[in-house]
């Protein structure tokens, strides 16, 4: 699985709206968020979140009110690694008692003290055999070079993504920042996808302005990251920082893969040699035209790819070379390389009918 759009950390649920399960989720909802990464334990000992006078877990409520309106739910837990065993089996009865969606692990100050690299693979080993097929983060400094004694190669060895802290304190660089950081991550052995958590607090004076939110926001999409996140709820929603919940509100960040254009999941298939895969994409009563012929129908046009596949190009790679058009009409380019000689020129046309290919004019020369 992979991890898409905008997320918010919250720490303390009671400070978040009110701690009300509802005015959460409608924020969220309103804020276009895809997840929200809540506190779940603290150390070896302390479920977090929880109400230990009244004897009330404080999670499970915003969790359904979140899941309602489609928003992940992911837990994050604080490790010091001093007792590790026990803090992997605080992680996977929380996680698994309250049905998670993911696991963050946020593991900062106390694992640079001393030689804790055993204590992280003692903890990562207990918790992966406890939640094998959760997806798992890191959530840590921004620049693991400027803490070489923390051991985030031992972390990430099991973990599925890397959520630094991109906390631009003091300065107003976002972008030089969280290049460097994703650098840097990408260097790690193993390295693992880099989805970034941004400020939206104050700290000793400093503020990040909701420019640089947006900022930030941007050139994380520019780069390629799926995801990012921001840091925290609490802060951002206080009169004196919702311009930066706003900035990260209204940024477009969809909360799913986008949907490749018709184009690319044509080659895409064509690259699979699979024709009735491939005919999937047309309707029953597609056409298919070349300068010589006509053919209807999807068996028919299965057939054509695998004539394809097996004698005019056979164990062909085909690339996508251009693309054009929009609504239902479509115009793209492509290449290939095969065994029986390549195509330089090819030349499509597709004409849609619900999202599917309903006409398709193809034209190309081996050479």
């Amino acid at each position: 699985m992979t991890l898409y759009g905008k997320g918010f950390f919250i720490w303390q649920i009671p400070r978040c709206d009110g701690g009300v399960p509802s005015a959460i989720a409608a924020r969220a909802v309103d804020a276009g968020l895809s997840h929200v990464l809540i506190k779940i334990a603290d150390g070896s000992d302390w479920p977090y979140n929880y109400d230990f006078e009244a004897g009330v877990d404080l999670v499970p409520p915003v969790m359904h009110a979140l899941r309602e309106v489609g928003i992940q739910v992911w837990g994050w837990h604080y490790v010091r690694g001093d007792n590790p065993q026990k803090e992997a089996q605080l992680a996977v009865e929380r996680t698994l008692t309250l049905g998670l969606d993911g696991y963050v692990i946020d593991a900062e100050a106390q694992y640079k003290t001393g030689d804790k690299a055993a204590a992280a693979r003692r903890f990562m080993q207990d918790l992966r055999a406890g939640i094998p097929n959760l997806p798992v983060a890191l959530s840590s400094y921004r620049f693991p070079k400027v803490h070489p004694g923390l051991p985030f190669s031992e972390f990430l060895e099991k973990c599925d993504y890397a959520m630094p802290q991109v906390y631009f304190e003091q300065a107003h660089n976002p972008e030089q920042q969280l290049e460097r950081c994703v650098e840097q991550y990408m260097a790690l052995q193993p390295a693992r996808p880099v989805i970034p958590t941004l400020p939206t607090y104050s700290a000793r004076g400093w503020c990040p302005s909701a420019d640089e939110i947006t900022r930030f926001l941007q050139r994380a999409k520019d780069m390629g990251l799926t995801a990012v996140n921001a840091w925290s709820w609490e802060y951002a929603t206080r009169p004196a920082h919702l311009d930066l919940w706003q900035a990260m509100a209204d940024f477009d960040w969809p909360p799913m893969a986008p949907v490749p254009d018709i184009s690319e999941r044509l080659i895409g298939r064509m690259n699979q040699h699979n024709p009735a895969h491939v005919a999937e994409l047309y309707h029953d009563n597609a056409a298919h035209v070349t300068g010589a012929r006509t053919i209807v129908g999807r068996g028919a046009i299965s057939e054509w790819y695998n004539i394809l596949f097996a004698q005019l190009l056979p164990n062909a790679q085909f690339e996508l070379t251009g693309r054009g058009g929009n609504g239902n009409s479509r115009r793209f380019t492509w290449a290939a390389e095969s065994d029986n000689g390549c195509v330089l020129n090819g030349n499509d046309t597709l004409g849609l009918l619900n999202g599917m290919i309903q006409y398709h004019y193809t034209y190309f020369t081996i050479t």
